[in-house]
């Protein structure tokens, strides 16, 4: 987490960043969830049938191709960190900066597609808490 408090403001400002940052984190987040899920399902398919024969190159390929998408998901996500923000949650596209409401320290909470921060939450708190800003 930063040691920087945020206003919403500084927040919107970077949001055509972040949107890009993010974007480009949850596709390549969803190609290799279906990538993993393809190699799960080989291995699988392999163990029932009692071994089998697959083609190594393929398996390689795929195998590299899983690790290049997590090398450019964490660089990614290291972008969003070096801004100030933290990844909650990449499926939904949840980022929280550290900010202060009504006097309090809080998480302020932004999610893809939103055009601006409009909610917050407490530390000990999640996306589920979300509240209004005032």
């Amino acid at each position: 987490m930063s040691d920087r408090l945020f206003t919403p403001a500084e927040i919107n400002g970077l949001i055509p960043r972040l949107s890009t940052l993010m974007d480009q984190a949850m596709d390549r987040h969803r190609l290799a969830t279906e990538l993993q899920g393809h190699l799960q399902e080989e291995q699988e398919r392999i163990q029932t049938s009692g071994g089998g024969l697959i083609d190594q190159r393929d398996w390689k390929a795929k195998g590299e191709r899983l690790d290049g998408l997590t090398i450019e998901i964490r660089a990614l996500l290291q972008e969003i960190l070096d801004l100030g923000g933290v990844t909650k949650d990449l499926s939904m596209g949840l980022v929280d900066f550290p900010g202060v409401v009504e006097g309090e320290t809080v998480n302020l909470c932004w999610k893809v597609g939103e055009d601006e921060v409009r909610f917050w939450h407490g530390f000990d708190e999640g996306y589920g808490q979300r509240k209004p800003l005032p």
